[in-house]
């Protein structure tokens, strides 16, 4: 036990790291390009190849995995990133749009290995009667990790207000290499790696309960991108005129916020068990929050209240959604085909947030963020009704 402890310790800490630069990145870019004159949907289309790789990925990396090991597609994540960051660091002439989606293509492809062999791994820690542990190691790793990504939104305003673009970059970079050499040095090569290697076919899932959770994954990821990628950054720099570290700083104690939730949401979810009828219930009292923001944007003049409080509350009824669905689908997957299920059910988070992304761009653009807020709702019902046809327990699977 103490070896397992001592791997999810090295795998935790290498995650932290890579997601400080992912949120990093994204603030930059966003911020960036925007101030320099890229409209809303043009920022938005920036993400394109970040999400739509990140799928691509998903689908082929948990075969990898389970073939290579995760620790070697957890650290071939890492070098991409710091590629990526490179890419973009040394390329003041060639930041064009093609150029800037083909970095984020690299830094989607990286990310996504990154998620899914740590996400993985826990699972290859832990015995199949530890189901309590696993659903609290999940939530702490999955915690952890989005109040980083929440410290990354933070680092990427100070970074470019401070030192500028490529500056910011170089600095991401370096930090990251550092880490990669680290985690290298500690982890065992044959995590996860599996003795039978699985045909390349069997990457997409014949059980209905991992098909119909990714499906309700997708719609849920999707909600929350279609307002909070492209629509929220922008309208808080454009109409209530805050700085770029004050946008960063928002998003980034919204998203540490969020990632604490996450991490205690097994004392707040009572029952460990894997069930369907949770996620269906976690679902709908969610879609209720970007509902009354709308209504209540429609009826005060009170703007910055409304949008503060209103996101405390999305950000907390998110997080136990996200949590939940991140144990579920580590309940649901036996362990030799773990890497495989994580990757297939990622690709639909990957999808969802792709799906979000463009219409964040879109639909800010032509109805503004109220409009975001209720098309955003409409995603979150579906995600409800698909979680009606989740099993009840892990053994139904």
């Amino acid at each position: 036990m103490q070896n397992a402890i001592k791997n999810y310790i090295t795998i935790t800490a290498g995650y932290w790291g890579f997601t400080l630069t992912d949120g990093a990145i994204r603030m930059l870019v966003v911020l960036y390009f925007h101030s320099i004159g890229y409209s809303p949907f043009e920022v938005a289309s920036l993400f394109l190849f970040y999400e739509f790789f990140g799928m691509i990925t998903n689908l082929i990396g948990g075969w990898a995995a389970i073939r290579l090991g995760l620790n070697v597609t957890m650290h071939m994540g890492m070098a991409l990133q710091i590629t990526a960051l490179a890419m973009l660091a040394f390329a003041d002439t060639l930041l064009s749009v093609a150029y800037v989606m083909f970095a984020q293509a690299l830094s989607g492809i990286a990310k996504d290995l990154n998620k899914m062999s740590a996400k993985a791994s826990v699972k290859t820690l832990l015995a199949s009667s530890q189901d309590s542990r696993l659903f609290q190691w999940v939530a702490i790793l999955t915690g952890s990790k989005n109040t980083l990504k929440g410290a990354g939104f933070f680092l990427g305003g100070m970074l470019l207000e401070v030192f500028g673009f490529s500056q910011a970059l170089l600095i991401l970079a370096v930090g990251l290499l550092i880490l990669l050499v680290i985690t290298m040095s500690l982890l065992p090569n044959n995590l996860g790696k599996a003795k039978n290697k699985p045909k390349f076919s069997q990457v997409f899932s014949n059980t209905p309960a991992i098909n119909w959770l990714a499906a309700a994954r997708f719609f849920l990821f999707a909600s929350r991108d279609i307002w909070f990628v492209v629509a929220l950054p922008v309208f808080l720099f454009e109409h209530l005129h805050w700085s770029f570290t004050q946008v960063g700083s928002f998003i980034a104690l919204w998203i540490i916020g969020y990632g604490v939730i996450q991490s205690i949401s097994p004392q707040i979810i009572r029952n460990h068990q894997a069930s369907g009828s949770t996620a269906k219930w976690l679902a709908l009292l969610l879609a209720l929050v970007p509902i009354g923001i709308a209504v209540t944007l429609m009826q005060t003049n009170n703007v910055t209240a409304t949008i503060i409080i209103g996101l405390m509350i999305f950000g907390i009824v998110f997080a136990l959604n996200s949590s939940f669905h991140s144990y579920l689908i580590l309940a649901y997957s036996h362990h030799d085909k773990v890497a495989m299920n994580v990757g297939f059910y990622y690709m639909a988070n990957a999808g969802g947030r792709l799906t979000g992304t463009v219409i964040s761009g879109l639909a800010y653009q032509s109805m503004g963020l109220i409009g975001c807020l209720w098309v955003s709702a409409g995603f979150i019902i579906v995600a409800g009704a698909l979680s009606m046809k989740l099993p009840n327990d892990s053994t139904a699977t």
